[in-house]
């Protein structure tokens, strides 16, 4: 028998919970500040390690962003350990294709090439703007932005996965 909004909940909590993991312990910081480089706005990293400066353009920002693969990843091995440990058994081809959406939307959001994002140029376009831009009063638009998108995903991801899910 099948409790859909249950699945459902289990689901959202166990990937909202993984993608936290995933973007804040499991990337690593030259991800983490490399992912949105472009030509035109390169970036410097500083390795913590050694020091060494080393600057970073369009190559390099997309392949950090898709070595945050380590996000899906993450949410793949959260919500599949979480699922079977609840009993839930989640369609393979449902599975793929929520981590698919996952990670497209989250490489879309995450190649932040100043003004040339994606979520700078929704904001931009919703008037939202100013609130992407901010960055004081303890307050950072485009991280606030930035989670909002990805929970919005998440959810479509946690119902698509859900679909021809079984619990036993």
């Amino acid at each position: 028998m099948t409790h859909r909004p249950a699945v459902f909940a289990a689901l959202l909590g166990l990937t909202r919970a993984a993608s936290a993991i995933g973007d804040f312990w499991i990337q690593d910081d030259f991800c983490a500040r490399v992912k949105g480089a472009s030509d035109d706005h390169p970036v410097t990293y500083v390795d913590p390690a050694t020091e060494k400066k080393t600057t970073h353009g369009t190559a390099d920002g997309r392949s950090a962003c898709l070595h945050h693969l380590t996000y899906t990843a993450t949410q793949a091995i959260v919500a599949g350990a979480g699922a079977r440990a609840l009993g839930i058994k989640v369609h393979p081809a449902a599975a793929a294709a929520a981590l698919a959406l996952s990670f497209g939307t989250h490489y879309a959001a995450d190649r932040r090439v100043p003004g040339k994002g994606l979520l700078e140029k929704i904001a931009t376009k919703t008037g939202k703007g100013g609130f992407y831009r901010l960055a004081d009063f303890g307050i950072n638009g485009a991280f606030h932005l930035d989670s909002a998108w990805h929970h919005g995903w998440e959810t479509v991801a946690a119902l698509i996965a859900t679909t021809k899910s079984t619990t036993s």
